[in-house]
């Protein structure tokens, strides 16, 4: 894999991302940032919080500034992004003027639905399931433009993600 370039991690709230991206950091032996928990140290508040504030327009305008300043000042590594980010025309048009890789994971609603409730956090765009599946179905073009996707099932353990996703990663040197 050309570690010269990041690797993003995307999907809905409850896919994974974070949990697969520290494991394919650790094999790949790189750093991780959750884009999420930079923008919670810099902004003082979660998105969560922001999205309540101020709104959401205010939000992805904070999360596309902090997603630049950490594809041209981190070292190369693997990024989860927040649930909303990669459907941004402009957040996607960055990481591709990055040369960044791309990984979609693509878990089926009823997955990442049961993980939302298990965190027991507050959604501010997922309040409840119908709000969270109207989303899900919307953001699902997006998601496919990534360059990788792969396939999520329940009965997979991270270390079995982590793993098919740092295998398929140098054919897309290519």
């Amino acid at each position: 894999m050309n570690n010269s370039r990041h690797i993003i991690i995307t999907g809905f709230m409850g896919s994974g991302k974070t949990t697969i991206g520290r494991g394919l950091a650790r094999i790949l032996r790189c750093e991780m940032l959750d884009l999420d928990h930079v923008i919670a140290e810099r902004e003082g508040r979660t998105a969560g919080e922001i999205i309540e504030q101020d709104g959401e327009q205010s939000f992805r305008e904070v999360e596309t500034r902090i997603l630049q300043e950490v594809l041209g000042n981190s070292p190369r590594g693997v990024i989860a992004l927040g649930g909303g980010a990669w459907t941004l025309e402009r957040n996607r048009n960055l990481i591709n003027k990055h040369g960044c890789v791309t990984v979609w994971l693509d878990a089926p609603f009823e997955l990442c639905w049961e993980r939302i409730l298990l965190s027991g956090s507050s959604r501010p765009l997922a309040r409840d399931e119908g709000q969270a599946r109207m989303l899900y179905a919307e953001r699902r073009p997006q998601y496919a433009l990534a360059k990788l996707p792969i396939r999520l099932v329940a009965n997979r353990s991270t270390d079995e993600i982590s793993a098919e996703i740092a295998e398929r990663l140098p054919a897309l040197d290519n």
